[in-house]
């Protein structure tokens, strides 16, 4: 059993452990978790899947985000903003997502609250609150590695005060490290660095 340190993966260079269980984990973590994310509608994708994935492995969610994509036009601010009550019982019934009512409602609203921000503001918003990256030392372990930090409090409590819903400070924190405020890939994976 790992103790939380990197662990070797299928081609002998040191991951995260989380991230060998599947080969569709390993491309996620090499690939694009902890890289950086900008832009309005790409952030937007982000927080959606972040909800979605409340109380669920985020398998469940990468395994379905193309699905995710093509349900809600490939999360689009100004065309979710524009999804009527037919698009919503649409969602609902659509297999190729996590048809939870609570969780569609949220993206809906969020998407309408966006809307009426200006070009770049959600961005901005994200992006004031990554941490410096002097005060973080590279995990060693798991176990060195936070759910939620003063950062993502603070976002929650930014995003929340502007209308957005599904945004609590452990969903924010999983939104920053996914989008690359910070790097979390431990000390010795072969991913650390990789987004800088």
């Amino acid at each position: 059993m790992s103790d939380g340190a990197a662990l070797a993966g299928p081609d002998g260079a040191l991951r995260c452990p989380w991230a060998l269980s599947t080969d569709d984990y390993v491309a996620y973590h090499d690939e694009e978790w902890g890289r950086p994310v900008h832009g309005d509608d790409a952030l937007f994708e982000r927080i959606s899947l972040e909800a979605f994935q409340s109380g669920l492995s985020w398998i469940t969610i990468l395994r379905r985000r193309e699905g995710f994509r093509a349900a809600f036009a490939g999360f689009r601010i100004e065309k979710v903003a524009a999804f009527t009550d037919e698009d919503r019982e649409r969602l609902l019934a659509d297999p190729g997502i996590i048809r939870n009512r609570a969780k569609v409602d949220a993206t809906l609203a969020n998407a309408r609250v966006l809307a009426g921000w200006a070009e770049g503001e959600l961005d901005e918003l994200i992006w004031s609150h990554a941490p410096d990256p002097a005060g973080r030392p590279a995990p060693k372990t798991l176990a060195d590695v936070p759910a939620v930090t003063p950062e993502s409090t603070a976002l929650s409590r930014a995003l929340k005060k502007r209308g957005l819903r599904f945004v609590g400070p452990t969903t924010a924190y999983a939104l920053i490290q996914a989008c690359g405020l910070v790097d979390d890939h431990l000390e010795t994976c072969v991913a650390r660095g990789a987004g800088a």
